[in-house]
């Protein structure tokens, strides 16, 4: 079923005479449950194809559909709702609050999220139940990613967007990250959007959408993606 549609979306960036198109006509559709990788080199427009999604930012031309709503035209409080409710965001850096515990940081985000779901299950399910009381400085970098994901998923979003979510952690480390948003694509539902410059990524994932200066080279369905343990790190 489908959750995406960017409908012929191009952002335009304006400075002066001068015009910047970060994202020049762009169209695709993507599915419930899936793991999408987008792949291109710096400047491409990966960064801003995600802060569409994300509702960050709004669009210059075209349109885009969310779970058949249209998020484009939405007003700055009406885009702070759909963030609330329906995306998770994970980024390369971690975001944590440093004064705040494990469980305080996952927790926080049922105060915005009215489907949030369970802190401490959510923390369990990234293997980290132990450090609920640690703050995020007494956490390893790869510890830290799994409660930033832990509180993504807390808030029980139909997508979860991740900006390099791999890109500051070693490759063990890295791959244990991956398998687990494998997993709540495969197991939970959720539509994966990886933003990479990555290509061992790109072998996992269901749908691999290559972008470079600002518009769709290609859109590939993979029928047989690898799993994490069988990509060559």
């Amino acid at each position: 079923m489908s959750i995406l549609q960017f409908d012929n979306v191009s952002k335009i960036y304006t400075s002066g005479d001068h015009e910047l198109r970060a994202l020049d006509h762009v169209s695709f559709t993507l599915d419930e449950g899936r793991f999408v990788v987008i792949l291109g080199p710096s400047g491409a427009g990966k960064s801003t194809l995600l802060n569409l999604l994300g509702g960050l930012d709004s669009p210059t031309e075209g349109t885009i559909t969310v779970s058949g709503a249209d998020i484009s035209k939405l007003s700055d409080n009406e885009l702070a709702d759909y963030r609330a409710s329906t995306v998770g965001f994970v980024f390369q850096f971690y975001n944590l609050i440093p004064k705040l515990t494990v469980y305080e940081n996952v927790k926080l985000v049922s105060e915005i999220s009215k489907n949030a779901l369970d802190a401490k299950e959510m923390i369990g399910k990234v293997g980290l139940l132990d450090h609920l009381n640690n703050f995020p400085s007494e956490l390893s970098g790869g510890e830290q990613q799994r409660i930033s994901i832990a509180r993504a998923l807390c808030k029980n979003p139909k997508i979860l967007l991740c900006d390099e979510p791999t890109g500051a952690l070693d490759s063990e480390t890295g791959v244990m990250v991956l398998k687990l948003l494998l997993d709540m694509a495969k197991n939970y539902n959720k539509t994966i959007v990886i933003v990479t410059h990555n290509q061992n990524i790109a072998k996992m994932a269901d749908v691999v959408i290559r972008v470079k200066n600002g518009k769709i080279r290609s859109i590939e369905e993979q029928e047989n993606p690898l799993s994490a343990d069988e990509v060559e790190w």
